[in-house]
């Protein structure tokens, strides 16, 4: 009998821990040390000043800040909230900010108090994060210092639900080599580590490979780093599941299995498993109980069918089948199993195929209470309005607003500020649940992601002029008449978004050369003038002496230099082109020695502060090498996806372009002198030019490059003010005469 009851103990207590998340696991106290933690990396002198209490006892889904005992109390529901009882103390009381590439925390002694008890609750009961593009756009080569930063933020930002896919290629590794996949016939399976994405989400297969084991086996450990520490703060993070992308060698394995090709972009072809497939269940339920096994749950899982891929059929009895299989495989693993999709299919240039009937029976499939969807671009294409809210399907709203990591100044500032709380309130919006950043990457911008944010705390509009002023005042500690006019233009121009436009217009300083004013991914269309932004230029360099010692001053003047330049430069570009087919060379010569020139400017620039230089991206990426054949793979793996992205011919080159120190003066700047070099030549020879095979020239030389191990300067260079004032004093009245 004893036997028999110790037996039921241990099933008892295993089945508690197998349906209890792993975050429910984790103890307030366990919370409270967590955020306590959190305090004595960001303010290491100013620790004991601060109480941190974490109950769900007579608080909501919020936080609270009081004074007690002299201390600042910081009272929270989860450590989540605690922390952002912190931020908000941070940026409300003591006027100070935190943000990805600059900080202020000059915070006034004596401590300030808050005076009254501030009490704040969220409507939201998830605060999503990440996109799948997120991962490698700006993670690729992340290591757990720059993921400790992360998970501060998100934990002093409000987020609970993150998107979490490092590590899983191990998992794939161990279930493929249970089903006798051998090394070699993997080899060709996993990509790069620039590539994960894409191989995730079955679009493509090897590119950017082999995969050394090294990388696996560190990221795995990196995972539960990863993990552990969301979870202490009361996180709930979302694992990957199976969508039925196979190796290529299944075919030859499993000769009768249903599989079928599909084609993404200009990549080979690769084999996703039909879910009719009996393998389809077994596959995905081992895929799972192996995640499991090794990174514990929280139920919350992420799959994603036909990513920018378009079904075989629109038959609904087909598209309800898949539904429910790809959930199947998820229940037979975990029977609390709850399915999180990303809704871009319904945004995507092939959305059309996603009629009511369709969309219909892929959802229905799955019921309301385990399916959330992410309307992953609703600050500029809702999909909730015209998918009738998701048929009673959760769902939460998303800003998308950054695309391949593309880094001019972009935003929809209005949509940011009164969509959540329109759509909260709106009697047709159904189950919103949730507000959700999925950007494809992150890093730029830091005004539209703190607005964005700032929503979690309210139900209402956010008022973006008066919330500008306040945003200003805690980024650079102090107000400024010059500086709130700034923000107002800048909030009229480079923030209004535009009508259709969704994401950053680019240069052509960024595009492959041409006579076009746009070239494949940088279209340099704008939804304001120049002109009209040049006034915040000036007003922000007029401040100078006055906040030259504010680092987030500093970046902001660099970023909206940055922006004016790139803008004179397209303005430049259709000089020299409009001189050349006019036969004016001597303009066309002096317009193309001035492109040059930018060019060269921007970069010394740039070159003064450290996120803008390409040396710390490719940096970033060689130090994961544990071989000099590692090495060099995550270097071309690095320099290949920010330019040609694919191979030499690849269709979306220069999708994900930077504007760099080291990529303006080292890419895109000899890429345009190879262009004007043979322009020149057809001038002395009084040829036409052949715009076709100078492009092929040009192919050869980038992929050339990409194959070619380089040394980059991962140190800024030159002193920030004096390079700024000495590039506004030789632009900008050149600039406002031209646009006068």
């Amino acid at each position: 009998m004893n036997k028999i009851l110790f037996s039921l103990t241990i099933f008892l207590f295993s089945f508690m821990l197998v349906t209890q998340t792993r975050a429910e696991r984790v103890s307030l106290n366990e919370q409270k040390k967590a955020v306590e933690q959190l305090i004595s990396r960001i303010l290491p002198d100013l620790k004991d000043s601060f109480n941190v209490e974490i109950t769900n006892v007579g608080l909501k889904d919020g936080f609270e800040i009081d004074d007690q005992g002299g201390k600042i109390i910081l009272r929270g529901s989860s450590g989540v909230n605690a922390a952002s009882a912190l931020n908000y103390y941070l940026k409300n009381i003591a006027n100070c900010q935190i943000s990805w590439h600059s900080k202020n925390l000059n915070i006034p002694s004596p401590l300030p108090r808050p005076g009254v008890r501030i009490v704040k609750e969220t409507p939201y009961q998830y605060r999503y994060y990440f996109n799948y593009c997120t991962f490698n756009y700006s993670m690729s080569w992340w290591d757990w210092e720059r993921w400790e930063k992360e998970i501060d933020f998100m934990a002093l930002n409000g987020i609970n639900m993150p998107l979490a896919l490092t590590g899983q290629n191990i998992i794939w590794d161990r279930v493929y080599k249970r089903m006798g996949f051998t090394e070699k016939d993997l080899s060709t399976f996993f990509s790069g580590p620039a590539y994960f994405n894409w191989f995730w989400m079955g679009n493509l297969d090897g590119w950017g490979g082999p995969l050394p084991q090294s990388w696996m086996k560190s990221h795995e450990e990196l995972q539960k780093k990863i993990l552990d520490r969301q979870h202490s703060f009361g996180m709930t993070p979302i694992l990957p599941a199976f969508t039925g992308h196979v190796p290529p060698a299944f075919v030859e394995k499993f000769p009768n299995a249903k599989v079928k090709k599909t084609k993404w972009v200009d990549f080979p072809e690769v084999y996703v498993l039909d879910p009719d497939d009996e393998l389809f269940e077994k596959i995905g339920s081992d895929f799972l109980r192996e995640m499991i096994k090794t990174y514990g749950t929280d139920h919350y899982y992420s799959s994603d069918t036909f990513n920018e891929n378009k079904p075989p059929t629109n038959d609904s009895t087909y598209l309800n089948n898949i539904s429910q299989k790809i959930f199947k495989a998820m229940t037979n693993a975990d029977a609390e199993a709850k399915w999180v999709m990303q809704g871009w299919i319904f945004v995507y240039s092939g959305s059309a195929f996603w009629g009511p009937t369709q969309t219909q029976a892929l959802l229905n499939a799955i019921p309301d209470d385990r399916m959330i969807i992410l309307d992953l671009w609703t600050e500029c294409r809702p999909a909730w309005q015209k998918k009738s809210a998701f048929y009673g399907k959760q769902w939460i709203w998303c800003m998308l607003n950054n695309f391949g990591g593309n880094d001019l100044m972009y935003g929809r500032m209005d949509e940011i500020a009164n969509g959540p709380a329109n759509a909260l309130n709106h009697p047709e919006s159904g189950r919103m649940v949730g507000l959700g950043l999925t950007p494809e990457a992150i890093e730029q911008n830091p005004v539209i992601y703190e607005m964005m944010l700032d929503n979690i705390w309210t139900r209402n509009p956010i008022n973006v002029q008066e919330w500008l002023r306040a945003y200003a005042n805690r980024r650079y500690g102090k107000s400024n008449v010059n500086i709130d006019k700034a923000w107002q233009i800048l909030y009229k121009t480079v923030y209004s978004g535009g009508k259709e436009h969704g994401g950053p217009t680019a240069s052509i300083i960024a595009g492959r050369p041409t006579f076009n004013k746009d070239n494949n991914w940088t279209e340099t269309h704008k939804p304001y003038s120049t002109k009209d932004l040049l006034p915040a230029w000036e007003l922000l360099y007029n401040s100078i002496h006055e906040f030259s010692d504010n680092d987030g001053f500093k970046y902001d003047l660099i970023d909206v230099t940055r922006q004016v330049m790139a803008n004179y430069a397209d303005t430049v570009q259709r000089l020299f082109v409009k001189a050349y087919q006019n036969k004016d060379y001597k303009t066309y010569k002096k317009r193309s020695a001035e492109f040059i020139r930018i060019i060269e400017d921007m970069d010394r620039l740039l070159a003064t502060r450290e996120e803008f230089l390409l040396g710390t991206w490719v940096n970033a990426a060689k130090k994961w090498g544990t071989t000099p054949e590692e090495v060099r793979l995550y270097e071309k793996n690095a320099k290949n996806l920010i330019t040609t992205w694919g191979g030499k011919d690849s269709k979306i080159h220069d999708y994900s372009w930077r504007l760099w120190s080291g990529m303006l003066n080292g890419f895109y700047k000899v890429r345009w002198e190879m262009f004007f070099d043979y322009l020149n030549q057809t001038i002395s020879s009084q040829t036409e030019p052949d715009l076709k095979a100078i492009d092929e020239k040009i192919k050869s030389w980038e992929w050339k490059w990409v194959n070619t191990p380089s040394n980059f300067n991962a140190k800024p260079k030159g002193d920030q003010i004096a390079v700024l004032k000495r590039i506004f004093r030789d632009y900008y009245s050149t600039i406002e005469k031209f646009y006068r």
